[in-house]
């Protein structure tokens, strides 16, 4: 049964900053369009999330920690090769339940929604860190799961890495295939969030009257939403022309992805309106930043500070560079959330000019989407060269 809105019992940090974050969702709720407020049970079932664990994955966790009826070997073989007839019970559920893929899922649109992702490029990157995860920084609620994993600092490059290769995995083509790379990167996060739960939910320090479960239910429908529904938003504010197909695939990749790392059904951005209805619920119960919020921002607009072979006046440009996205995506006010200095949209506006050349003129012309999507991995290709000196960080492995 859901938890009433004035029950006790759900986590004090829900709407305890109620000016800062109705303003934070006021956007997104006026794009969703009417009826955007959810009430009554809708409202309730999200609320109570906040008191969700993914509990597919916990079950795993607790064969492995408690049990030891499963081995993280055991693990890591299922998730490359599949899960051999006479493996523990416990894999096998968790296994058996990711592969039973809904009957929604549509490969075609898998693979158009991967395509018209990556086509957008380098921007799609500065949106994923100045928009998603700087945004996300914004409200302290969520960070202290990332804070206490140690993912700060000169470390904030290799989780921003790790984070790119798992999004370029989830939209190369058949990645989202059993054997596909993005399908494991994704089941492989959602193991490593399971074992974070478990370890937090058991650390006497965890705030659970403030914070509610560490990764939670509620916080994880923000995630995917603001990997899919923002993304798009803030995609076309750089001038990116993004067709309504195009648009529909990417919502649809999501929504299969969200599925597949433990977001609950209900909460999926199937459509962009639906996305943006989700979101702006969400945002309207953040809670204020915190310190953690300033810790991450800075680490994240500084990531470039720990690239190898960067001289230090390209060091001080992609600061400068990344201040001036990170401002025109948060809407200058955000900034201060997040402890850093606002500048003026000097980068955004040279995207402006050149995306819409290249989006609304070149790619409208008999061979230009081809001519779009070489452009981008070109890009792409430029800007791990630029952060990683051409080697991609190890993913983080599963805690064993």
């Amino acid at each position: 049964m859901s938890a009433d809105v004035t029950s006790p019992a759900l986590p004090t940090r829900y709407r305890s900053a109620t000016e800062w974050s109705e303003r934070f969702a006021k956007p997104m709720l006026a794009l969703a369009g009417r009826g955007a407020r959810m009430r009554g049970e809708e409202l309730a079932d999200l609320e109570s999330a906040l008191l969700r664990r993914d509990e597919l994955a916990a079950d795993l966790v607790r064969a492995v920690r408690e049990e030891h009826a499963v081995t993280m070997p055991q693990f890591r073989a299922a998730l490359a090769d599949g899960v051999e007839p006479d493996a523990p019970a416990a894999l096998t559920r968790f296994f058996a339940a990711l592969e039973a893929r809904p009957d929604w899922v549509d490969d075609e649109l898998l693979e158009r929604g991967g395509a018209a992702a990556r086509r957008i490029g380098k921007d799609g990157f500065d949106i994923l860190a100045f928009g998603s995860l700087l945004g996300g920084y914004r409200s302290g609620g969520a960070l202290q799961p990332l804070v206490r994993t140690g993912r700060i600092g000169e470390m904030t490059l290799q989780r921003v890495g790790e984070t790119g290769q798992w999004w370029l995995a989830c939209t190369s083509p058949g990645g989202m295939q059993r054997d596909g790379e993005g399908w494991k990167l994704s089941v492989h996060v959602r193991a490593m969030h399971g074992f974070v739960n478990y370890q937090l939910e058991r650390d006497p320090s965890w705030d659970a009257e403030f914070r509610g479960v560490p990764i939670n239910a509620h916080d994880q429908a923000g995630t995917i939403g603001s990997f899919s529904t923002s993304y798009l938003l803030q995609a076309r504010s750089l001038g990116i022309r993004i067709p309504a197909a195009d648009a529909d695939a990417i919502m649809h990749l999501w929504s299969y992805v969200g599925w597949l790392m433990g977001v609950e059904e209900r909460w999926l951005p199937r459509t962009e309106r639906i996305g943006r209805r989700v979101l702006g619920n969400v945002i309207a119960g953040f809670s204020a930043p915190e310190e953690s919020s300033k810790l991450l921002g800075a680490g994240l607009i500084g990531m470039h500070d720990h690239a190898p072979g960067i001289s230090p006046l390209r060091r001080r440009y992609e600061r400068e560079r990344s201040l001036s996205m990170a401002t025109y995506l948060n809407l200058g006010y955000g900034m201060k959330d997040v402890g850093q200095p606002a500048r003026l949209p000097w980068y955004p506006a040279y995207r402006v000019v050149s995306n819409v050349l290249w989006s609304h003129v070149v790619g409208r012309l008999p061979g230009g989407t081809g001519l779009l999507d070489r452009r981008a991995e070109r890009a792409l290709g430029r800007m791990e060269r630029l952060q990683y000196a051409g080697s991609r960080p190890p993913i983080a492995p599963v805690p064993a």
